[in-house]
């Protein structure tokens, strides 16, 4: 995906429809992924309906589901 070509929010969907594929993938519920991450149930939810959430809490999350290396 050429992420030059989307806005702010295209970009931020776009993360919350990868990691929430990866969630899936790791078989885990949102409560579950919750505890691995210490990122709230209710966060993840609206992060995946929204694309909403902090640069920290996003982090969290992708650190839980897969590597960070993978970012740089």
């Amino acid at each position: 995906m050429n992420f030059s070509l989307l806005d702010d929010t295209d970009v931020s969907q776009a993360f919350a429809i990868h990691l929430r594929g990866l969630r899936k993938q790791a078989k885990l519920s949102r409560e579950a992924l919750a505890q691995r991450s210490c990122v709230p149930a209710s966060t993840i939810k609206k992060f995946e309906l929204t694309g909403q959430i902090s640069f920290r809490q996003l982090l969290l999350l992708w650190q839980s589901l897969d590597s960070l290396d993978r970012l740089y």
